[in-house]
């Protein structure tokens, strides 16, 4: 939809090819976040130090908080440990992409179509239905892998095959619809909230461009972390359920 000089598109924009495959902005935007973080883990790792200094004492901290606080959720210290590095990845991933969409050129760098349609190279990937859509498979495998590895297929399975009783098969029905509906409520919260801030920021930008947007911004800013958060949590939290048993 463009008006009065405001573009706003659903789906993000193709800007290219490779091998036959359609490249799009958000995808590009994807890339970037990955090397930014791979970067940033590089750099990290290399300056482990023995004695740490206060950046280093600062990250440990943080780290070990919450790889207590997975461990006292989940009970279970080793699997904790196993699931450390993915929550946190995703939590990361997430909060990235949500952070540096406010970097001045993203969004407003780009380029015209034949048809005057205006195309920005890189878009904030969560404004794209796919990458929080490939982001929630990638938890729903996660939850469902590690309650049939906890529990074992059988007595997972009974939390939603249940024949002891009417009232009990009704329940693993319902149980089973809900554990599929978090394909959905997953990726169009995140999908949602960060795609409807976006156009509050271009509409409040094309009309009030001098001071509004950058409260607003600042107030973004705290959205992508609490919806980076809250994927992490729900995650962890769903694990939680998935490898307690049933009863």
């Amino acid at each position: 939809m463009e008006e009065n000089g405001i573009h706003i598109s659903l789906a993000a924009e193709q800007v290219g090819t490779f091998l036959g495959l359609p490249i799009t902005n958000t995808l590009l935007m994807s890339l970037v976040v990955f090397a930014l973080l791979g970067t940033l883990a590089f750099f990290v790792r290399k300056n482990l130090a023995l004695v740490p200094g206060r950046m280093q004492t600062l990250l440990e901290t943080l780290f070990v908080g919450i790889l207590d606080y997975m461990t006292e959720t989940l009970e279970d210290e080793k699997l904790a440990r196993k699931l450390f590095p993915l929550i946190l990845t995703i939590f990361l991933f997430i909060f990235t992409a949500n952070l540096i969409e406010f970097t001045p050129g993203i969004g407003s760098i780009g380029f015209y179509h034949p048809d005057g349609e205006f195309s920005p190279l890189l878009r904030s990937m969560n404004t794209d239905l796919n990458t929080t859509l490939a982001l929630t498979m990638i938890s729903f495998f996660v939850i469902e892998f590690t309650g049939v590895a906890t529990l074992g297929a059988l007595r997972y399975g009974r939390k939603f095959v249940n024949v002891t009783s009417v009232l009990g098969f009704l329940v693993g029905i319902i149980e089973l619809f809900s554990e599929v509906a978090r394909l959905i409520s997953f990726s169009f919260r995140l999908f949602g909230n960060i795609f409807a801030g976006e156009v509050m920021i271009l509409v409040i930008q094309h009309f009030v461009p001098m001071v509004l947007p950058v409260p607003i911004m600042a107030f973004e800013v705290f959205v992508g972390f609490m919806q980076a958060a809250i994927f992490a949590l729900l995650t962890l939290f769903f694990v939680k359920i998935a490898v307690t048993e049933p009863h």
